[in-house]
């Protein structure tokens, strides 16, 4: 009988965004007013209409939001829509 190792699973590391450009600071901002409403990721979406997926996509500034999206986001983080948007 042939024994396999198994490996133990390694915490996964949450990977630091580049602030230096305004993807990445519009992800953090979005980041931290999630967090602080208490919502995950699945909860925004369903509260804001945008897709899970997608906001994963602009927390990780893989991707920004177009501007028509912005006011259900903000809506339902309770903020407005200016506060989601990074100082240029």
């Amino acid at each position: 009988m042939k024994r396999t190792s198994k490996k133990k699973a390694m915490p996964r590391q949450r990977k630091e965004v580049d602030t230096s450009t305004y993807g990445g600071r519009f992800a953090v901002r979005l980041r931290k007013l999630r967090e602080k409403t208490g919502m995950n990721v699945h909860e925004l979406a369903e509260k804001s209409g945008v897709p899970a997926p997608t906001l994963y996509d602009w927390e990780k500034a893989r991707r920004v939001p177009s501007i028509d999206r912005l006011p259900a986001l903000a809506k339902a983080l309770g903020v407005k829509v200016r506060t989601l948007l990074p100082e240029a």
